[in-house]
């Protein structure tokens, strides 16, 4: 039995939640009401729980226990409706959560309202943090200057979904959400917290994996794990260079797994029908985004079924890069589908807020 159920219930999967019910000398269907209180109802406080007796909610309370639901601190509200969540956890730690809406996977549309209702509004994307800072050290990622604090649990993580989910009004599955694993952190440096989350969102909150990417820095081993898993997001490979040499200056993790060892693990990935896998190249100026650079990409990912998505480099305090001009981020894309290879420029979202891609630096934190 999970030694912290009695303090926390967001988290736990149903057979755990069922060992709570009969430590309690409940009947074991109050494990699915519980499930269901949770994740599809999203119920923040055990006396919410209307479907449980007043006797079961009264010796959770005798226990101590809380549903654990994350609390917004703050909200930062961009110009083009994306919205970045400052979340507090029960330490006093906190992590950056990211609304986009009409949004998928990155390759967003226009989307000027913040909330959805219904038509083309009906579409958005929640990215979501998997640790309290980072340990990659990716050179132009402004979430690395933090270091490493901690990695979050699975209902940490799935918290940060449902917190947003109730700001926005809005309820999967009938609304269409996206997540994407790409916030602060490296989810494979938390492999079974966030494949645990996963599973929950799925059979609880009611959001797809067919609309959940993960991304890694290049975990070869998890790579490898992911592969094997029965319900996991779709694949993206931040690669950000076409040679070691580059690599290792921009992301001092490829001097444990390096490229050839990492496509490897790219080729053998078990893609399902119709599938790609994704790699994400942050493109800075003259540094990886000459046209060189991109006839030695298209060599080394030719034959994988994959697509690419440039990302001109969102800058921000203490990053030493420079963004790439707009014509060299034009040539580096035709250059890949002139070679058949799918190419497409992410567009930054909530760039006036520190939202886009790289720029998650928690700007507020909780005071002591």
């Amino acid at each position: 039995m999970n030694k912290e159920w009695n303090k926390n219930l967001l988290g736990l999967e149903l057979e755990e939640l069922r060992r709570v019910v009969e430590e309690c000398d409940e009947p074991s269907y109050r494990a699915e009401q519980l499930f269901h209180a949770l994740y599809a109802d999203r119920a923040s406080d055990v006396d919410e729980i209307s479907t449980l007796s007043k006797e079961f909610r009264a010796a959770l309370n005798s226990k101590g226990t809380a549903v654990g639901s994350l609390e917004i601190v703050k909200r930062f509200s961009g110009a083009d409706g994306t919205v970045r969540y400052l979340v507090g956890l029960a330490d006093r730690e906190t992590v950056e959560t990211v609304w986009m809406p009409q949004g998928d996977n990155g390759e967003t549309g226009d989307g000027s309202e913040a909330g959805l209702s219904s038509g083309e509004r009906n579409r958005a994307t929640i990215c979501v943090s998997s640790q309290v800072g980072c340990a990659v050290n990716c050179q132009f990622c402004l979430t690395a200057l933090l270091g490493m604090k901690r990695s979050l649990t699975a209902g940490e993580i799935v918290g940060q979904v449902i917190a947003v989910l109730g700001d926005q009004r809005v309820s999967p599955p009938q609304d269409r959400v996206n997540l994407v694993f790409m916030g602060m952190g490296e989810p494979f440096l938390n492999f079974e917290n966030f494949v645990k989350a996963v599973k929950l969102l799925v059979a609880g909150v009611g959001i797809p994996e067919s609309r959940m990417t993960v991304s890694t820095a290049g975990i070869v081993p998890r790579i490898y794990d992911l592969g094997e898993e029965k319900v996991r997001p779709k694949l993206a490979i931040s690669l950000n260079a076409p040679n070691d040499e580059i690599r290792t200056q921009l992301m001092p993790l490829n001097r444990k797994w390096n490229i050839d060892q990492l496509l490897t693990a790219a080729r053998e990935f078990p893609l399902r029908n119709r599938e790609k896998l994704t790699f994400e190249y942050v493109l800075l100026r003259n540094v990886n985004d000459l046209p060189q650079h991109a006839r030695e990409l298209v060599e080394r990912i030719r034959g994988i079924r994959a697509k690419v998505n440039l990302i001109a480099l969102n800058p921000g305090p203490g990053i030493s890069f420079q963004t790439p001009f707009e014509g060299d981020v034009l040539r580096f894309q035709k250059t890949l589908t002139d070679a058949g290879i799918p190419a497409f420029i992410r567009r930054p979202r909530g760039l006036d807020i520190y939202a886009a891609c790289g720029q998650l630096k928690r700007t507020v934190e909780l005071p002591a």
